[in-house]
């Protein structure tokens, strides 16, 4: 009501030719559950930081971060920032977490690569020129690398990376929702394995389940309000907090590279979708999904072209129209039109489906590549 008084509203794409098209939607409604979310995690602090006080700079952080960029999310979906302040302002709002991180900068080195670093006690070629970058430890046989300060430039890469992914996979009304929702129930999984096998970081893991369990609850009510036919829209102000919530429990817990086995779908989508996103191939403002009012189904959403462009791209030669390279369109591309809700709950269960196997290989396939 609120947002509708002060014209923060928008109209469904997805509904046109509809008798609902042109009705107003609450947008960047993703600041109330942010909100709420934020009094839950401040209680957090006097409980939970308290009794823990050397999470107290943690949590801190991690409320400074989120924070930032839900009131980013929030003024984008105000003002429409260009997408070069959209690229920047997550790395900034990363910072906070990167100073008091206080973890390794080492990663494991998988048993099958390990020869490329030493061979019989010796650093190879290979080995002698990462050392000027990186440092080969010797002792662990090459099984180990320290990064150093590029393992912090990774975390804060992984924070523009979360904050955008789930931004580009979006469009359909509870796909932003559903799907930070499945990833969210993932990592409360994982830290509850975590937990039950006396894990060494089971501190971190509690950290981690203190935030996703408010996480996750404010998110499933905003999904039932965005779930189709969608009452409100999440906006950028959703996606933003979203992510940048996933990059702080993965960063201050440990665990940035399990998060993004959870991320499969998003890391296709942004893999699919760059020849688009940097200009190589035309990208249209939109490139939700085209609803044909008809026969109230869905199909991919196109550019349009001439007869000798982008051929590689074409389903046949004299095409004119090409499908917009997002997961969405190349979903209706193999299963064929559907309806928006049968659609998102497709593609949600693709998200589940993913996130099993990122926890197949996270607890099972791991210790063929990396020691126990």
């Amino acid at each position: 009501t609120y947002t509708l008084k002060k014209g923060i509203s928008g109209k469904d794409i997805g509904k046109r030719g509809t008798s609902i098209e042109d009705k107003d939607i609450p947008e960047a409604l993703g600041i109330v559950p942010g909100a709420i979310f934020l009094i839950c995690l401040i209680f957090c602090l006097v409980g939970y930081a308290t009794s823990h006080p050397k999470k107290l700079l943690d949590v801190n952080s991690a409320l400074l971060s989120i924070c930032f960029m839900l009131f980013l999310g929030f003024t984008d979906d105000v003002l429409d920032w260009p997408w070069r302040y959209k690229l920047f302002l997550p790395s900034v709002a990363s910072l906070p977490l990167l100073c008091c991180y206080e973890g390794s900068t080492s990663i494991l080195v998988p048993i099958q690569l390990r020869f490329l670093l030493m061979q019989e006690g010796e650093l190879t070629m290979l080995g002698r020129i990462l050392c000027y970058i990186v440092t080969v430890d010797e002792n662990a046989n090459g099984a180990i690398v320290n990064l150093g300060l590029l393992y912090l430039v990774y975390m804060g890469m992984l924070a523009v990376f979360c904050t955008n992914a789930i931004n580009i996979y979006a469009g359909i009304n509870g796909l932003e929702a559903g799907q930070s929702y499945v990833i969210g129930c993932a990592i409360l999984v994982h830290n509850l394995i975590e937990i039950g096998n006396n894990s060494a970081n089971t501190e971190n893991h509690l950290f981690s389940v203190m935030i996703m369990l408010s996480f996750v609850g404010v998110t499933l009510a905003l999904l039932g309000h965005n779930w189709y036919p969608a009452s409100v829209f999440v906006g950028d102000t959703f996606c933003y907090f979203a992510g940048m919530t996933f990059a702080v429990v993965g960063i201050l817990g440990h665990f940035s590279k399990t998060v993004l086995l959870f991320f499969i779908p998003q890391i296709i989508n942004f893999i699919y979708s760059t020849p688009q996103l940097f200009k190589f191939v035309p990208c249209p403002r939109h490139r939700l999904p085209k609803f044909n009012p008809e026969t109230g189904l869905m199909g991919p959403s196109t550019f349009s072209c001439s007869k000798d462009e982008f051929r590689w791209l074409k389903k046949r030669p004299d095409d004119t129209e090409v499908a917009n390279m997002t997961v969405i369109n190349l979903c209706l591309q193999i299963l064929g039109p559907m309806s928006e809700r049968t659609l998102c709950i497709v593609l949600l269960t693709l998200q589940v489906i993913c996130c099993v196997i990122g926890l197949l290989i996270r607890y099972k396939l791991a210790n063929l590549f990396f020691d126990g």
